[in-house]
């Protein structure tokens, strides 16, 4: 993965990286809900998208309940829609004491380890990755997203409780990612986007780094997803020293290229829902080749989606953002 890597930042034409997946579903008939419980079908849906798509990575669902459930939350299904946590699952420092730490296979952790080790074997043009949460947004599923923010302030040791315990689980799960053989790890941590930089030091890159550190090699690519609002804290991001950034809407991207380092790759940021869901062919071509006018300039630029793409994109709204960055390329 390193010599991708490189090789990948040194062309002057390089594939699209987006975070694309859930919209294979339809590619193979079957709901959203089918998809997430069952990982089979999302070795499928990873390759029907592949085989559609010329993708630089193949890319796993990127379900942000997955991890929670595994510790006990509660989630909610939809048949069109990516599933939610709801309600909270620890209250008191009591109940953060108490928190056990599941195996890995609890849950739909399994279905998705399971997931990963199948589209290995049907994927073999591109470099396949995992996806998951980072620690920081899934202790906020566990403790409420609005309630943490008060934690973090009022009772630190709370929340550190929390977060070793999803640390310890999360980082079981890369390893088995990487067991089953992914090529790396999209880890994303969208609420560390509304962290302060003194907060976001202490409660979400620490911890980040004990990820990154444990599977992160030459044959493993860690890459950093936050989609959050994430330019007041750009220098802790830097910190992190991931070899890819992968960055949301929210932010402007060329900023965030001039403050992150030259030698990782940056990924982003044309907006999922309002442009590629919701927008037309007409608008995501035109929008998708003005970032890569400004972007393109930079070896180290990748054009992709700002975050996961929403189900049920229009296919037609898929091929033009595809048809753009192949024109922009060609002329």
């Amino acid at each position: 993965m390193n010599l991708w890597l490189k090789e990948y930042i040194d062309s002057p034409v390089k594939k699209p990286l987006p975070i694309l997946s859930f919209p294979g579903a339809a590619l193979i008939g079957h709901t959203v809900e089918e998809l997430v419980k069952d990982g089979h079908l999302q070795a499928l849906c990873m390759e029907a998208i592949a085989r559609r798509y010329d993708m630089g990575a193949a890319v796993s669902l990127m379900d942000l309940s997955v991890e929670a459930q595994a510790f006990g939350a509660q989630v909610r299904y939809n048949s069109e829609e990516v599933p939610t946590v709801c309600g909270t699952l620890i209250e008191t420092e009591e109940d953060a004491q108490a928190l056990a730490v599941p195996r890995v296979g609890a849950g739909r952790s399994g279905e998705c380890i399971k997931g990963i080790r199948e589209a290995k074997a049907l994927i073999t043009d591109r470099p396949v990755l995992a996806g998951m949460i980072g620690p920081y947004s899934l202790a906020g599923r566990l403790l409420d997203m609005t309630e943490i923010m008060i934690l973090c302030y009022e009772e630190p040791e709370m929340v550190e409780t929390v977060l070793e315990k999803a640390t310890a689980f999360l980082t079981e799960y890369a390893v088995a990612f990487k067991e089953a053989g992914a090529d790396g790890l999209v880890l994303a941590e969208p609420a560390a986007g509304l962290l302060s930089p003194n907060l976001i030091e202490e409660f979400s890159t620490p911890w980040v780094q004990k990820i990154r550190e444990a599977v992160e090699d030459e044959n493993f690519l860690f890459v950093y997803h936050n989609c959050g609002n994430v330019t007041p804290i750009m220098e802790k991001i830097r910190e992190i020293d991931a070899r890819v950034y992968s960055m949301g809407n929210a932010i402007d991207l060329e900023e965030a290229l001039k403050a992150l380092p030259s030698t990782s790759l940056v990924m982003g940021n044309i907006d999922p829902a309002g442009i590629l869901r919701n927008g037309t062919p007409e608008i995501i071509r035109n929008e998708t080749r003005a970032l890569m006018e400004r972007c393109c300039k930079y070896p180290n630029f990748a054009i992709a989606s700002g975050c996961d793409i929403p189900p049920a994109t229009p296919p037609e709204n898929l091929d033009a953002f595809f048809q753009a960055v192949e024109e922009f390329y060609r002329y």
